[in-house]
């Protein structure tokens, strides 16, 4: 596969041969059983080429399909342990990398937005991709001044393709529900179509980068490299080396999965609070370790700034008061704030010491000292909630959550995910005690300077 398909008849018969496909080799697993293998061996066998065949499509047809299958990557942690591999790594193929689209297409689209002279805006270009994605892929180059730069060229057909593959996506939520237990597919493939137009906006994205950029520009931790050049459908930025997050994952030492994980925390907490945006795609595909300056430290370089939620006072200071009081045992006053702002409806009437029984585990991580995120941990709490005969997912299905917070409740979703992929040991109770307003009393927060910890 070579070119993004853009035609609506051909993407749909791939995504619509899905279930096809998961009804055929429940009919095959069934076969095998018969013949005599164990149930145990057919399931695992079953799960495996479901996996497989659902994230080849996925990659394949980039657009929204891929888009999907990256915001689901980050939760493989909550996959049973038992039949985690498979998925494991049919969904990490997915976080940064993807088959190109053709010399010929990509010459085609730097000259219709760069002009027919585009080459005399770089010293060197390199044709073959250095990375491909959902909607665009990046180019290794030179710029006419002399800085390695990124080129981000998006697809031909790619928002057509993103309305096309999460509407047909939605039809069969249902079907890949058991993929992630506790989680509800069909609001995740809603909120991606909502921000399609924002995804394909290289303005946007430019503006959105080059704030972080200025912002973290003489920062010891973070580093967002600047905007180099923008215009419709291609994105020019300054080149950053690292190692990827993804490789982080796979073999990276313990030193490095701890230094990362604090750093992407700190990132998702202080970046709101900085800027007024929040990093909205955070799969490992997005992030990348950098040795700084004396060798014996790391950075971390954050890529993809194509999806933002806009938040001018930094995160809302309902999270951080919910959270401090719920570790507070304040069961009364945990439940009045979530029925003013929302998260219980008027009609529901809910027991406040429950509802703080079922949020007390998830939080666990912000009341000690330092935490170490693990996919075990992660599958407990999965568990936990989908479990339908637990008072967790009885509660759970009573709670609401206000359309402001859909983003902010995704983004640290998978934050948490890709913490337990690194399998990393966070101080979090310092990032939120300096960056999310509300976490701290207010007489600690009216006598402390906020400040990143080391």
């Amino acid at each position: 596969m070579s070119d993004l398909p853009r035609k609506a008849v051909t993407r749909t018969a791939k995504l619509a041969a899905l279930p096809l496909g998961f009804a055929g080799r429940a009919t095959w697993g069934l076969g095998k059983r018969i013949g005599g293998k164990s149930a145990e061996i057919v399931a695992k066998e079953l799960q495996q080429r479901t996996a497989e065949q659902l994230f080849k499509v996925l990659g394949e047809l980039k657009g929204g399909a891929m888009k999907f299958g990256q915001a689901m990557s980050v939760f493989e942690s909550a996959l049973p342990e038992d039949i985690a591999g498979p998925y494991r790594a049919a969904l990490t193929k997915l976080q940064d990398a993807a088959p190109p689209m053709p010399t010929r297409t990509v010459h085609t689209v730097l000259a219709e937005r760069l002009g027919e002279d585009w080459r005399d805006l770089f010293l060197s270009f390199e044709d073959k991709p250095a990375a491909a994605a959902s909607i665009g892929q990046v180019h290794r180059a030179v710029w006419h001044d002399g800085r390695e730069v990124a080129v981000k060229v998006q697809y031909p057909g790619a928002g057509e393709a993103l309305l096309s593959d999460l509407t047909q996506l939605s039809r069969f939520a249902r079907l890949l529900g058991p993929l992630i237990p506790g989680m509800d597919i069909k609001p995740l493939i809603t909120e991606l179509r909502d921000r399609v137009s924002e995804e394909l906006d290289y303005e946007l994205e430019a503006q959105a980068q080059g704030e972080h950029a200025a912002e973290f520009a003489d920062d010891p931790d973070v580093l967002v490299p600047d905007v180099v050049h923008q215009s419709d459908q291609v994105l020019v930025t300054e080149w950053i080396d690292g190692i990827p997050l993804a490789e982080v994952i796979a073999s990276g030492t313990e030193e490095q999965r701890n230094r990362a994980g604090q750093l992407l925390a700190r990132f998702l907490f202080s970046g709101p609070a900085r800027t007024g945006l929040l990093h909205a795609d955070p799969h490992p595909g997005n992030f990348r370790l950098l040795p700084d300056e004396d060798g014996e430290t790391w950075r971390l370089g954050v890529l993809d700034f194509g999806t933002v939620d806009r938040l001018p006072g930094g995160l809302p200071q309902t999270i951080g008061d919910c959270l401090r009081m719920t570790l507070e045992g304040e069961a009364d006053a945990v439940y009045d704030l979530l029925r003013s702002d929302g998260f219980v409806k008027d009609e529901i009437e809910l027991d406040p010491d429950a509802v703080l029984e079922y949020l007390v585990p998830i939080i666990e991580p912000a009341e000690a000292e330092e935490f170490t995120f693990t996919r075990g941990w992660m599958r407990t709490q999965a568990a936990r909630i989908a479990d339908i005969r637990s008072p967790a997912h009885q509660l759970g299905k009573q709670l609401n959550l206000p359309p402001s917070y859909l983003l902010i409740h995704r983004v640290t979703l998978s934050t948490i995910g890709v913490l337990c992929q690194l399998n990393a040991t966070v101080r979090l109770r310092d990032e939120l005690e300096s960056w999310l307003p509300g976490f701290l009393p207010e007489d600690d927060e009216d006598s402390t300077a906020i400040e990143a910890p080391a």
